[in-house]
């Protein structure tokens, strides 16, 4: 489990495919200052939870299946690559951000960005799938980074806003029109979905509604 909080920023410095692996090598000199990851640690590289398997000197090694770098952009990263870095939540953590899980629903394409005072305003495209996920100041992560939505346009679009700190403190502040980025959705609206189809399907004089989330602005 992350936060979305990114502690650093890395590079992938060596990456290949063997059999239905891929394995990276990325350095991190000073994310590793904090302390030497330990092999079966869980870091969250741009938003996807991948397991260390070895680490020393300035970078750590992690391995992920195809299936995941099919489903991300995990499949197009290249050697040089900047990448955000996030190490597991501990149970004595703060959650600064909001509970994300590593396990990324997909890719969004940045539409545009636009100056928006001292930050940038991004517009980004999702499936429609995904899109039913998003809802105006509610959480999202994109490339591993918590960040509330300032806009949800059905059926595809939706915007946020990225404040300096976050530009400085992570890959985004390189982000560009027609990129994508790994894109995990809010847990807790996942779980909302799931519910109220139960609720709907089996009891539909009690328990959690549409209506009742509505009333209480927790749905659009």
């Amino acid at each position: 489990m992350f936060t979305g909080m990114i502690e650093s920023t890395g590079e992938i410095r060596s990456i290949h495919t063997a059999g239905q692996v891929v394995f990276l090598d990325i350095t991190a000199v000073e994310f590793l200052r904090s302390g030497m990851p330990r092999q079966g640690d869980s870091i969250a590289v741009n938003g996807i939870c991948l397991t260390v398997t070895g680490a020393g000197g300035d970078s750590f090694q992690v391995q992920a299946v195809l299936e995941t770098a099919t489903t991300t952009t995990l499949s197009s990263w290249q050697i040089g690559r900047p990448v955000n870095l996030e190490r597991s939540l501990t149970p004595l953590s703060r959650l600064d951000g909001h509970l994300v899980t590593g396990h990324v629903d997909g890719v969004a394409e940045v539409e545009s960005v636009q100056s928006e005072g001292m930050g940038l305003k991004v517009r980004l495209r999702i499936s429609e799938k995904l899109h039913r996920y998003i809802a105006r100041k509610g959480s999202v992560a994109l490339d591993g980074v918590s960040l509330t939505v300032a806009d949800s346009m059905a059926p595809e679009n939706f915007t946020v806003v990225l404040i300096p700190h976050t530009m400085g403190k992570t890959i985004l502040q390189g982000v560009t029109a027609g990129q994508t980025v790994n894109v995990e959705v809010d847990i807790i609206a996942k779980y909302l979905e799931r519910l109220l189809r139960r609720t709907g399907a089996d009891r539909q004089d009690e328990g959690l509604t549409l209506e009742k989330l509505r009333n209480a602005d927790f749905a659009d």
